[in-house]
C-alpha cells in the first residue's frame, strides 16, 4: 500500500494485464495504472460503440479462510475477464472491477469490506443507469461473489421495469460459477463439483493465479454439520431451501469444502472452462 500527499493505492500484481490494478483513492485521482478498456476510451468515441456488450465485474474483498487472500474473489473474477477479454474482438467494452461487494454475512470474521444489500443495489443501479443515458443496451454484470447475486439482481430487475419502455435493453447478471457450473460438475480432475467458499476450487485457481498469496499449510474448511434433509451450509446436498446464516455460524475456519486438495492445474482448468462459458455468453449476448 502507498499512502502519500493523502491518497491511497491498494496495487494488486498478478499475471498479465489486469482490468483492475485495484485502488482505493483519496480526492479525484485518476488510477492510471487500470487497464481499463471503457475508461480508456474517449467520450466522443463512444456513439460508434453502443452495440457493444458492456460488461461489469464485480466481486469482494472479505476473508477467504485462513489460507487465501481477501481479494480472492475480484482476483478470480479479475482473470475470467481478462481471459474473455483477450478472446473477443468487437463484442464488448470491459469497465474497471467493483472489487467490494455485499458481504455483510462475513462482518464478524475479521477484514471484510462490505456495502449494505441497498446501497449496493443503488450503487449498481446508478451504473446501469448511467450507461442507458450513454446509448448501450446490452449491459453483463460478471459476478464472482455470491453475497452479490441479491442486491445486484434486484437491480437489474428495478432497471428493467422501470425502463420496459425499451424493449431493446438487455440487463443480465451471471455468476461464474452458476454460469459454468455444469462444465464444472463434469471435471474429473476435482473432488468438489460445485464452487462454495475459500474451497478446493476456489484454492486451485488462487494456486494457479497468485501462489504467493496461498498458504496451504492452513488451508482447511470447517463447515460446521448440520442434519437437514432439505438444506446444508456448505452445499453438500443441493439446497431446496434459502436459509441466510452469517458466516462465523456456518464454518469453524472462514472456510468451506476442502481446499487442503487444491492444485494450481486444476486451477488453470477452471480458468479455462469457466472462460469458455463467459465468451459464449457475451458473444450470443451482442446479438440480443
Amino acid at each position: 500500500m502507498d499512502h502519500q500527499d493523502g491518497l491511497i493505492s491498494i496495487h494488486v500484481l498478478r499475471k498479465g494485464p489486469s482490468l483492475i490494478e485495484v485502488s482505493a483513492q483519496w480526492h479525484h485521482q485518476i488510477p492510471m495504472e487500470v487497464d481499463m478498456n471503457y475508461g480508456e476510451q474517449r467520450s466522443n468515441a463512444l456513439s460508434g460503440m453502443l452495440h457493444k456488450v458492456v460488461v461489469l465485474s464485480i466481486g469482494s474483498l472479505e476473508q477467504h479462510g485462513q489460507h487465501l487472500p481477501m481479494l480472492t474473489d475480484s482476483l478470480i473474477g479479475d482473470e475470467i475477464a481478462r481471459r474473455a477479454r483477450a478472446e473477443l474482438s468487437d463484442e464488448a467494452l470491459f469497465l474497471p472491477m467493483i472489487w467490494t461487494g455485499a458481504s455483510d454475512h462475513h462482518l464478524a470474521l475479521p477484514g471484510a469490506i462490505s456495502i449494505s444489500n441497498d446501497t449496493y443495489t443503488q450503487f449498481i443501479k446508478d451504473i446501469i443507469e448511467s450507461l442507458i443515458t450513454h446509448g448501450f443496451r446490452r449491459i453483463l454484470l460478471l459476478n464472482s461473489h455470491g453475497g452479490n447475486s441479491g442486491p445486484a439482481g434486484n437491480a437489474i430487475y428495478q432497471t428493467q421495469m422501470k425502463h420496459r419502455d425499451l424493449p431493446g435493453l438487455w440487463l443480465v447478471l451471471a455468476s461464474w460459477f452458476t454460469l459454468a457450473g455444469p462444465q464444472i460438475a463434469a471435471l474429473s480432475s476435482t473432488q468438489q463439483k460445485h464452487v462454495t467458499h475459500a474451497c478446493e476450487l476456489e484454492t486451485s485457481m488462487l494456486l494457479y493465479l497468485r501462489p504467493d498469496l496461498v498458504n496451504m499449510d492452513a488451508a482447511k474448511g470447517g463447515a460446521i454439520s448440520f442434519d437437514s434433509a432439505f438444506w446444508s451450509a456448505d452445499s453438500s446436498i443441493p439446497n431446496r431451501i434459502t436459509v441466510p446464516r452469517s458466516f462465523e455460524q456456518i464454518t469453524s475456519t472462514g472456510a468451506l469444502g476442502h481446499p487442503e486438495l487444491a492444485t494450481p492445474e486444476k486451477g488453470e482448468e477452471l480458468f479455462v472452462t469457466v472462460t469458455k462459458e463467459v465468451v459464449a455468453l457475451i458473444r450470443e449476448l451482442s446479438t440480443w
